[in-house]
Parts: structure tokens; sequence; C-alpha cells
């Protein structure tokens, strides 16, 4: 049981997240992603209530209110997705060009 909560300040905290659905039932786990090079804020969160009910409510209560001066976008997680595949391609082609890799006919 997993909220998607987004446009949310750059300034949120867990704490603060978990304090606003707290009052919708019991919080369980809050999940503020950051970009892995600044290290700052995504903007989005994931929350995890403890019963579909609470979860209802809060997505009920909150999608659309103004929150840190954003109006927020509150909905149920969707799973998420298998990305898949390799990372990367080329492969193959070892002669690229570069120094040294000349080819010697």
């Amino acid at each position: 049981m997993s909220v998607y909560v987004g446009n949310l300040s750059y300034e949120v905290t867990q704490d603060a997240l978990s304090a606003v659905f707290a009052e919708y039932g019991s919080v369980k786990r809050v999940q503020i992603p950051t970009d892995r090079e600044t290290g700052r804020v995504r903007g989005f969160a994931f929350v995890e209530m403890s019963t579909d009910a609470e979860e209802t409510a809060a997505i009920e209560a909150l999608d659309g209110a103004e929150w840190m001066g954003r109006d927020l976008k509150v909905n149920k997680a969707k799973p998420r997705e298998d990305r898949g595949g390799s990372f990367g391609g080329g492969g193959g082609n070892r002669d690229r060009g570069g120094y040294g890799s000349r080819n010697r006919y």
C-alpha cells in the first residue's frame, strides 16, 4: 500500500511529510528520492500507509491540496516497471579508430 506524492517542495523532509500523512492514519514508511549527482530532493515521494482505507483517505484529502507553497499531486503508486534489457550498447567493433588502434593491412 503505497501512495505517490508529486509536486513537492525541494525543502521537504521525511518528518514533515510523515506528519501530514499521519493525520489520515498510520504511516509505515516515507521515501523521498534524491538526485544521484546533486543529492537534491527530486520533487516527489512515496508514502506507505498501514491500510487501504487510510491510503484512500489521504489521497482524497491531499490530492490538489496546497502544502509548502505547492499544489500536491497525490495518487496510488503504480508498481515499478521492469526496465529490463541491457545497459549500454555497442560491442562488436573493438577497433574504433582511437590512438594505437590502426588497422595494418
